[in-house]
C-alpha cells in the first residue's frame, strides 16, 4: 500500500509500504478515505513537535470504510466510519472517570504512533464511529471540530454568555461555531486580517482586530467595561494565553484550548479578585464527536466553507511543504486518499 511518511523535519516522502494484514482481536482494518491536515501535522513537518520520534506517518483527522473486523463491533464491514484517533488505556484514573481524552498513557494516531496518511490503517473497533449519513469528506472534519465542541462543553457557559474566542485558525473557528450553537454571544479576535475577514464574511461573527493594538480597550468597549463571561484561547501562543486573563469578567471562565511548552503566569490578586475559573481542554470524547455529527447533519456547520484546500496522497508531500509557509486563504486542507489527479 502507499503511505506518506515524515522521514525527518522538512522531509516528506510518498512511498510503498507492506500491507498491514488482518487485524488483531478487537481491531479493524480501515480503507482510509480522507485525512484532514492539522496544525500538529505542520509542526511535525517543521520539527516543532516536542514529543515525536521520526520517521512518522502523520494524520489523525480521518474518515474511512471498514474493510475487515476481528471480533464483536458496533460497526460492520463496508460501513463508512469516523476514526477517534485517541487510543486510551481504559484503566487509568482518567479513563475510569470517563475521560479517555486525557488518559495517562494516551496514544494519538499520527503523533505517538503512525497515523492515517496511508491507504489503510488498523484501529481498535472501540475507536470507530458511524458517519451518521455524513459524506466521507464531512466525516474527516469531525475530529478537529470536536476539539472546539469539547472546549465549549468544558466552559460550562450558559446561553447568553458573552464569549471571546482568541485565534481564528481551524480550532478557534470550530470553537466559535460550537459556542454559537450553545447560544453564546461570540466574538473572535486574531492578528490576521485575512482570517478575521473570513470569520466575519463567511461565518458571520463579530471580530476584534488585535493587530492594531489597544486590545484591552476593544474588549472593554465590546463588553461595556465588564469583560467576557467566557474566554477561549486557541492561539498556541503563550503571550496571548497570559494576556487572556485580563479579558475575563468577574465570575467568568478562561478555557485554554491550545497548549504550549512554556510556563503560563498570571496575577494571583487579579485571578482571585474576579473569582474566575481556569480550565484546560484536551482532545475530545465520543460524546463530542456525536455532537459534531449531529450539528453537521442539522446544517449548523458550513463544512464546504471550512475545507478550502484539497490534495491527493501522492501530491501531499509537495502541498504540505507549501502550505506550511503559504497560508493565504487556508483554513482546512484535506487529503483525498483514494483520489488521483
Amino acid at each position: 500500500m502507499n503511505i506518506v511518511r515524515c522521514v525527518a523535519p522538512g522531509e516528506l516522502e510518498f512511498t510503498a509500504h507492506s500491507a498491514l494484514g488482518s487485524p488483531p482481536e478487537g481491531w479493524a482494518l480501515i480503507d482510509v478515505a480522507h485525512v484532514g491536515i492539522c496544525g500538529t501535522d505542520y509542526h511535525i513537518f517543521e520539527g516543532k513537535h516536542p514529543f515525536l520520534a521520526y520517521p512518522r506517518v502523520m494524520g489523525h483527522e480521518v474518515s474511512g470504510i471498514v474493510s475487515e473486523i476481528n471480533g464483536p463491533a458496533a460497526v460492520s464491514v463496508g460501513q463508512d466510519v469516523i476514526i477517534n484517533p485517541y487510543l486510551s488505556c481504559g484503566a487509568c484514573v482518567a479513563c475510569r472517570q470517563g475521560k479517555p481524552n486525557c488518559c495517562v498513557s494516551i496514544q494519538v494516531l499520527g503523533v505517538h504512533c503512525d497515523g492515517a496518511m496511508s491507504e489503510q490503517i488498523l484501529v481498535p473497533v472501540a475507536n470507530l464511529l458511524p458517519t451518521g449519513g455524513l459524506s466521507l469528506i464531512e466525516a474527516a472534519t469531525v475530529e478537529f471540530l470536536a476539539i472546539g465542541a469539547h472546549a465549549v462543553r468544558r466552559s460550562m457557559g450558559v446561553p447568553g454568555s458573552r464569549a471571546l474566542v482568541i485565534g481564528a485558525g481551524p480550532i478557534g473557528l470550530g470553537t466559535a461555531l460550537f459556542a454559537r450553537i450553545a447560544k453564546q454571544q461570540v466574538t473572535i479576535m486574531d492578528v490576521s486580517t485575512e482570517r478575521l475577514a473570513f470569520a466575519a464574511r463567511q461565518l458571520c461573527f463579530l471580530v476584534i482586530d488585535a493587530s492594531k493594538g489597544q486590545v484591552l480597550e476593544n474588549v472593554t468597549e465590546r463588553t461595556v467595561g465588564t469583560g467576557f463571561d467566557v474566554v477561549y484561547d486557541a492561539t498556541g501562543n503563550s503571550r496571548s494565553m497570559q494576556a487572556a486573563f485580563a479579558y475575563v469578567a468577574h465570575g467568568g471562565v478562561l478555557v485554554m484550548v491550545s497548549v504550549v511548552q512554556d510556563d503560563i503566569t498570571f496575577s494571583d490578586p487579579e485571578f482571585h479578585k474576579r473569582e474566575m475559573m481556569l480550565i484546560g481542554s484536551r482532545n475530545a470524547t465520543n460524546a463530542d464527536f456525536e455532537h459534531v455529527v449531529a450539528s453537521i447533519r442539522a446544517g449548523k456547520i458550513p463544512v464546504d466553507r471550512l475545507v478550502t484546500h484539497r490534495t491527493t496522497l501522492r501530491d501531499s508531500p509537495r502541498d504540505i511543504a507549501l502550505w506550511a509557509h503559504e497560508k493565504d486563504g487556508l483554513i482546512k486542507a484535506m487529503i483525498d486518499v483514494r483520489g488521483t489527479r
